[in-house]
């Protein structure tokens, strides 16, 4: 079995305000052993809001030469070939795949898990349910090496708690 573990970052939270996304970064998942990713910026051709910079650090400058949309969602779509999704807050991110997939005349029907709500049965007694809340509780002892929002090192972080939770 397949999984793949996924994030993405974005100009905005509300795809009917036109919010695409900017950054997609995954994890292929095999045996509980990461054994592949997949990372790229994307340029929409969208100016970036200053409120999202803020947050993800992503300026419209660094969207500059990288690849456009129709390029690549294809290699994600072979990338995620009958895989299992997971991402925090997967409603969110499937959504906003969805969207940029049809754009392009893909389809994405894979099946999804939530580590959000899977965080929120395991442990119900949590201040919140954010992904660095969750990843702090799960590995109190071992340094947090990763970036907050951005999207490759926020599904290795996905990976790895959801690889703990999986565990229990």
């Amino acid at each position: 079995m397949r999984y793949v573990v996924l994030d993405i970052e974005t100009t905005g939270l509300d795809l009917r305000k036109g919010h695409r996304i900017i950054e997609l970064g995954a994890v292929a998942v095999e045996e509980k052993t990461i054994i592949d990713h997949f990372a790229s910026l994307i340029n929409p051709n969208k100016k970036i809001p200053r409120n999202a910079q803020k947050i993800h650090h992503i300026t419209d400058e660094m969207l500059t030469g990288q690849p456009c949309p129709e390029e690549v969602f294809p290699k994600f779509q072979d990338f995620i070939k009958y895989s299992t999704l997971v991402a925090h807050n997967a409603p969110f991110d499937v959504a906003f795949l969805r969207h940029e997939f049809h754009r392009l005349h893909l389809d994405l029907n894979h099946p999804y898990i939530c580590t959000l709500d899977l965080s929120r049965r395991c442990f119900p007694d949590l201040s919140n349910h954010k992904l660095s809340t969750v990843y702090r509780h799960l590995f109190r002892d071992r340094p947090n090496i990763f970036q907050a929002h951005r999207a490759l090192d926020d599904a290795r972080m996905v990976a790895a708690i959801w690889l703990a939770m999986e565990g229990k």
